[in-house]
């Protein structure tokens, strides 16, 4: 009998309602040993997996994007193999390739019909295990049932002939995989070839925790990477014992290898951290001022700032309304730095005033004004309503010109200075899988007025092994401009170097428009100047920007110098969060690169309930992926994570951490150090 599915508040603990958990196959993704199961983990959730089994080591993160989507990227260490057929530029390194898979779920699984998913893995790879399927599973009490056909690595047992090959007959043959390149997205490969039946069963046995899982696959291991294979049998078995948020996996496969794993999962929407924090105020029985020149606003200043988190810059009371210009700086939850502010101003001030302005601003410009009915918000603090919502008692608008004009900050002038950790990390390299650089980021800074400043950063590097290359720019013949391929040289450099100094000016331009001209060192490899102007209207899920700038590259060896070589690059770019794929923001921007190619960069960013953002993107240009080399175009991938999901204490701010698996020349885009859709990210918020 299919079971129903349970509500996201209990998926944190148990995946799902079947008899049978899903668990991670070999190479990641839901699945048995070698084939997938149409199964789906629980929207949200993350596994991340090690998996070895003799020839192959398999490391993999797979993310339940929907709750029809599944995707997985992979690293597979081929022992085999080594790095390159250059031995002296391998070593002891052995072959190393990345892999992106995905599953899309067709139907969902119902009273008689089994669920039914479509997938492709190593589509967007060099090829090792390019595959094609359509798989069914049906659940019957502590059994699931699982079928499918597979085409590609999948299908090399060839059990059967191509039904598409009747149809035309270039679906009869499939070109060899290992493309070498790799980064390219074979759509001309699909549903090619042979094609084999796979399938098999699992087992929730009477042990809690303990699954059997059995499978009969489709690949006859005499096309694989590592070599042709033995393969006595097409029948695999094994078991997975599940202890807490671990999957401990050992299996028997092709008859003649034993293999073992581990996988460790967790929840993008149910993550969450123990906060050490005091209750919102309490305001029954408190009398506040009778009138405005009552208020004691030292006291004020101070109980916004320790107990709602929210830092006054300037401020206007009179006995109607006060209108508060700050920041929020602690409470990443709109709703709960609404509600502790708002019980504060409810005590603090007297009850003649009708509205609470909580104006927020950034980079001393107004940017949303929160507009709080006094009146029901005592209501609902005060529980006088049953049932109240702390939404129903607030209402964001676009700062009027009025507040815009009156805005004085106490501080508009001035220099800061912070200090941060920066992390850089890189994977699947020649000299070692994995190379890594940590040290210290100081910022600094002067404003000389609201809106024009000066800023700079440096980096100190504290440990890393970038020691280890043995090259500092690839030898491969190239066609564009070495925009990036010089990466090597910028940071293996002095311990300590000039990361960013720039000038800064930025302002409202009109209603919904904001813009900034900038000049400087902009980023570790480009300095030069340039200017955006955005749109961006309060809580709408579209804005619009246009940036241009004119770059010269850095040298490496200079601290301050430049090299011969200087572009024109900008961008008009679209952001839009479609009301059909909830949480999520996709980014279109059309222009010029750094290498003066031209094309178009998409990315697609999801956000979870706990802040989490997983995105990816990719440049598409005029260049030829022949002309791009290795990895065939631009394309990356990123975790942005929410500070407060690390510390005790309710906080603001977010780090990121990004992957791109190739990065040469093509569709690179400038880093600035200051970009307009950030500054104003509260007018309508997306990463918070």
């Amino acid at each position: 009998m299919a079971a129903v599915p349970q509500t996201r508040a209990d998926e944190s603990d148990q995946p799902n309602t079947y008899s049978v958990t899903p668990s991670q196959m070999v190479q990641g993704g839901v699945g048995l040993w070698q084939t997938p199961t149409a199964r789906m983990m629980p929207e949200g959730a993350l596994s991340m997996s090690y998996t070895d089994n003799q020839e192959y080591r398999f490391m993999s993160v797979s993310l339940q994007l929907f709750p029809w989507m599944e995707a997985t990227a992979r690293y597979t260490d081929v022992r085999t193999r080594l790095y390159s057929n250059v031995d002296d530029f391998s070593g002891d390194q052995t072959l190393k390739d990345k892999g992106l898979d995905v599953k899309f779920r067709l139907w969902e699984e119902s009273f008689y019909l089994p669920d039914i998913s479509v997938g492709f893995r190593d589509f967007g790879g060099t090829g090792f295990f390019e595959s094609e399927f359509v798989n069914a599973s049906k659940a019957v009490g502590p059994f699931d049932f699982h079928l499918g056909l597979g085409w590609g690595h999948l299908g090399y047992q060839n059990d059967f002939t191509n039904p598409f090959c009747e149809l035309r007959e270039s679906f009869c043959e499939r070109p060899d995989g290992f493309s070498g390149r790799g980064g390219k997205v074979d759509y001309q490969n699909f549903f090619k070839g042979p094609m084999a039946v796979f399938g098999g069963i699992e087992y929730q046995t009477p042990l809690e925790g303990l699954s059997l899982k059995a499978e009969f696959e489709g690949n006859n291991y005499q096309q694989d990477r590592a070599g042709a294979l033995e393969q006595d049998s097409r029948w695999n078995f094994g078991a997975v014992y599940r202890w807490n948020n671990f999957d401990f996996s050992l299996n028997y496969q092709r008859g003649n290898t034993i293999g073992f794993g581990v996988s460790y999962k967790l929840n993008m929407h149910t993550v969450s951290q123990v906060k050490i924090d005091n209750p919102p105020r309490e305001i029954q029985g408190i009398k506040p001022p009778e009138n405005a020149a009552a208020v004691k606003r030292q006291k004020l200043y101070n109980d916004l700032r320790r107990h709602g988190g929210y830092v006054i810059t300037d401020l206007e009371i009179d006995d109607e309304q006060a209108t508060f210009y700050g920041l929020q700086t602690r409470y990443r939850d709109r709703n709960e730095g609404v509600e502790r502010v708002g019980r504060i101003l409810a005590s603090e001030l007297p009850e003649s005033i009708q509205q609470y302005h909580l104006v927020e601003q950034s980079n001393n410009v107004p940017m949303v004004d929160t507009i709080i009915d006094a009146a029901k918000f005592r209501e609902h603090a005060t529980y006088s309503v049953p049932e109240s919502s702390v939404e129903d008692t607030y209402r964001r608008v676009s700062p009027t010109q009025q507040q815009v004009d009156a805005y004085e900050p106490h501080r508009a002038t001035g220099a800061f200075f912070s200090t941060k950790f920066f992390w850089t990390q890189t994977f699947g390299n020649p000299e070692d899988f994995y190379l890594y650089q940590i040290g210290l980021l100081s910022s600094v800074g002067y404003k000389f007025n609201e809106h024009l400043g000066i800023y700079g950063g440096i980096r100190t590097t504290l440990l890393d092994n970038f020691d280890k290359f043995n090259f500092t720019v690839d030898a491969e013949e190239t066609f564009l401009p070495r925009v990036r391929t010089r990466v090597r040289e910028y940071v293996s450099g002095p311990m300590v170097i000039l990361d960013t100094v720039f000038m800064q000016w930025s302002d409202r331009l009109a209603d919904n428009w904001y813009y900034q001209g900038y000049g400087g060192y902009l980023e570790t490899m480009f300095g030069g100047v340039g200017g955006e102007i955005m749109y961006r209207p309060i809580d709408s899920n579209f804005a619009f920007g246009v940036d241009i700038n004119y770059v010269k590259q850095r040298d490496p060896d200079s601290t301050t110098g430049f090299i011969d070589y200087s572009a024109v690059t900008g961008f008009a770019s679209a952001y839009y969060q479609p009301e059909f794929l909830p949480d999520t923001r996709i980014r279109a921007s059309v222009g010029q690169f750094l290498a003066k190619d031209r094309g178009i960069n998409i990315d697609f960013a999801k956000r979870f309930d706990s802040g989490i953002v997983v995105g990816a993107f990719a440049s598409f240009t005029n260049v030829s992926s022949e002309e791009y080399g290795e990895g065939s175009f631009t394309k990356g991938f990123y975790v942005s994570v929410p500070l407060d999901l690390f510390i005790l204490q309710p906080a603001t701010g977010r780090g990121q951490f990004p992957w791109v698996p190739i990065a040469r020349d093509g569709g690179q885009m400038l880093n600035r150090p200051v970009q307009l859709i950030g500054v104003t990210e509260m007018r309508s918020p997306f990463l918070d």
